[in-house]
């Protein structure tokens, strides 16, 4: 057989003693298929006389105490994990592995936190 150069497809050689694990079928080139995979199709709920997580969520916000606590949401939480991801660039862990995940998050914390205290004036 010919060299296999970039110029020319690589091709199967003839796959008798392993035919079963081969792309090609035998001395006729024929290309073996795989099985078919199977879909799923979502139909819609199957459950219609309960409400949604997100009806009851949106119910227990519109009373007046989830309005109080959505808006102490925007004052406490909110502000912290937009300056990290639009100041600090914080959109995916750089690193793997739980422990060095939370190391890299601790850091994060800690410049927000060192931040917070320069602009209340306590940097000499």
């Amino acid at each position: 057989p010919p060299p296999i150069s970039r110029t020319m497809p690589r091709r199967a050689p003839a796959c008798v003693p392993r035919e079963s694990r081969c792309t090609v079928a035998g001395e006729t080139g024929r290309r073996t298929t795989t099985p078919v995979r199977n879909v799923a199709f979502f139909h819609g709920r199957i459950d219609t006389d309960r409400p949604t997580h997100t009806a009851r969520m949106q119910v227990r916000i519109d009373a007046p105490e989830g309005r109080q606590a959505y808006g102490r949401r925007f004052a406490t939480v909110e502000p912290v994990f937009g300056n990290l991801r639009a100041n600090k660039r914080l959109d995916r862990f750089t690193l793997r592995g739980r422990t060095k995940v939370s190391g890299q998050w601790t850091l994060y914390c800690l410049v927000h936190n060192i931040e917070k205290l320069a602009h209340a004036g306590y940097a000499a």
